[in-house]
């Protein structure tokens, strides 16, 4: 994909069609990794570097992922399904009590934590948080704590603040990484398929993620809300896809609503003329296009839901809830 924050990496390089899924070699390693951290640490940055595509939205703004988000990686030798979690935060509505069960229930289920920090910032509140979290799981599940954005730390910084985080986690392996610019990687990787258990391929060699075009297709729209709009309407808004349908002539139509809680987030999603939601649609539409290598049609509406973040039957609708 084309975003500034996201470089293709040399690890996806690979020809899949080798890839037998009958034949797993002796002592194939397999497992879940979840990927934890506060608000805006890097964690879809991570993961889509790591795979090698673009497959959760990134943006400045914290608190962007919002559902549990699959990246799977297969190679000869190993499959890791990565999970990238929303960002741990102390809930203020329905929406974040929803997002902090998803990456608690994650963390449990995990063979291996990779427990994302940022290397610019001392460990503050919401890392010792998720810190006494990581401190209450089960012994047999594997902590990793990966220092991310080593690439605006001084080098006369580094021995002060990762002795700072690694306090939090003693036991816990670690690595100083930049996920944007690739350094650490590749030792970020090779450390995380060590600590992997031998198992099953649990899913096929050609697959990427759990998650349909059309979900994603929604993801983007709402990335380009983030990156676009100001101050508090894009936390306020959720993409649904009404319709997700290839023509007779090779287009793709994607009919989207874009529900707001209030009606002046609405009027400054449209923008004057529309306006707005036309530049919203035209960047989505691009991502989107990259993502299903074919031309698309989008289409997008928005209507107001009224305070739809602290009411458990909208959040059942929109997809966030059990």
């Amino acid at each position: 994909m084309k975003s500034e924050e996201y470089q293709p990496s040399e690890m996806a390089d690979l020809d899949l069609d080798s890839l037998s899924d009958d034949d797993i070699p002796e002592g194939h390693r397999s497992g879940f990794i979840a990927v934890v951290g506060r608000p805006n640490v890097g964690k879809s940055t991570l993961m889509n570097a790591l795979l090698g595509q673009k497959i959760a939205i990134v943006t400045h703004r914290p608190q962007t992922t919002r559902i549990n988000q699959l990246g799977i990686l297969t190679r000869s030798e190993y499959q890791i399904i990565f999970v990238d979690t929303p960002g741990l935060t102390k809930p203020r509505h329905k929406l974040d009590e929803f997002m902090v069960g998803e990456a608690d229930d994650t963390l449990r289920d995990a063979d291996i934590v990779l427990w994302l920090v940022e290397a610019n910032h001392p460990p503050g509140a919401g890392d010792r948080f998720i810190a006494r979290t990581l401190r209450s799981l089960p012994d047999n599940i594997q902590i990793v704590l990966g220092i991310n954005k080593a690439d605006l730390l001084s080098p006369d910084e580094v021995l002060e603040r990762t002795d700072a985080y690694r306090a939090h986690v003693p036991e816990a392996g670690w690595i100083l990484f930049s996920a944007l610019h690739g350094d650490g990687l590749q030792t970020l990787l090779e450390m995380l398929i060590d600590a992997l258990p031998e198992g099953p391929r649990y899913y096929p060699s050609d697959q990427t993620t759990d998650s349909y075009e059309r979900d994603i297709a929604a993801e983007l729209v709402r990335e380009q809300i983030f990156l676009q709009m100001r101050e508090e309407v894009p936390y306020g808004t959720v993409v649904i896809v009404e319709q997700f349908k290839e023509r007779e002539n090779g287009v793709t139509y994607i009919g989207a609503t874009i529900y707001v809680e209030r009606e002046n987030h609405k009027r400054m999603l449209i923008g004057r003329n529309g306006e707005q939601l036309r530049k919203i649609g035209s960047a989505a539409r691009r991502e989107i296009e990259e993502l299903i290598q074919g031309r698309v049609f989008l289409e997008l509406w928005v209507k107001v839901a009224p305070h739809w973040r602290h009411n458990e039957q909208a959040l059942k609708r929109f997809g966030y809830g059990h």
